[in-house]
């Protein structure tokens, strides 16, 4: 099921996996589309991207549910495509995903993208391409520095941080956060929450509270608790998603990286 409105000069594309309650957003501005949804959409989406024009697609990351349905936007609209550099090659396979990914958003099948560029134009506008890893490697975040908006992708998805993916990343999250809060912007687009007009300082809002976690966290560590220990002081609650991946998704994951300082292989 799909809803379609504006924000601002933005068509927002408000997406409900509903057997998992699961938001997902697509961002249509000045003929960009910004990702382009899960396949578990992907009929929905057509019908939209019959409707309303789209003359290039901006990928902030290569996961399923930003990538889902780009094969059929290249077979079908003969548009490009553009994508970090270093997942290009990824993209050009089927995605290999665990079953729990694969019931949630449905699969990926493989497309040629270009490399995305520093600066990207889409219609009348130029965004800024800014590297914000921390989700994912090759996450990217888009920026119109003339009007103030940005796409962040799976960067923000909540103020506050209660489980993440094992390859995920805290201290490359705050300083991908930190590097966002250097430029001027106000709205937020965020991929699984929606459209922010205090953009900014939502960010700043999950900066500080990544911060005081990580200082909880390195005190526990030094208290002589394990990262175990840690997870069940911090975190006591066992959340739906943990068992459901299979512990790819965790609270444990964390502490692990905010001790680590890196994300897991």
């Amino acid at each position: 099921m799909i809803e379609v409105y504006q924000k601002e000069n933005v068509v927002c594309v408000e997406g409900t996996i509903e057997s998992f309650s699961r938001k997902v957003y697509v961002y249509l501005v000045d003929g960009m589309l910004v990702d382009t949804g899960p396949e578990k959409l992907q009929g929905e989406l057509i019908r939209f991207y019959e409707e309303y024009p789209v003359e290039l697609v901006a990928l902030t990351h290569s996961h399923e549910d930003h990538t889902g349905t780009a094969a059929w936007i290249q077979e079908h609209l003969n548009i490009q495509i553009y994508l970090q550099s270093q997942s290009i090659r990824l993209c050009e396979q089927t995605g290999d995903y665990p079953e729990y990914r694969q019931q949630t958003w449905g699969g990926r099948k493989a497309f040629q993208a270009l490399p995305l560029p520093e600066t990207i134009r889409s219609r009348s506008q130029e965004w800024t391409v800014i590297s914000t890893p921390g989700h994912a490697d090759d996450h990217v975040s888009f920026l119109n520095e003339k009007t103030g908006q940005l796409f962040s992708g799976d960067l923000f998805v909540a103020p506050k941080t209660k489980v993440i993916m094992d390859s995920e990343s805290i201290p490359l999250i705050m300083d991908s956060l930190r590097k966002l809060l250097q430029y001027d912007f106000d709205s937020l687009f965020c991929s699984h929450s929606g459209y922010f007009e205090n953009g900014r300082e939502m960010i700043e809002k999950k900066l500080h509270n990544l911060e005081n976690l990580t200082l909880k966290v390195r005190s526990l560590s030094e208290d002589g608790l394990s990262v175990d220990e840690i997870k069940q002081k911090i975190f006591p609650l066992n959340y739906p998603i943990i068992g459901f991946s299979d512990n790819q998704w965790d609270s444990r994951h964390i502490v692990r990286s905010i001790l680590e300082g890196q994300p897991s292989n």
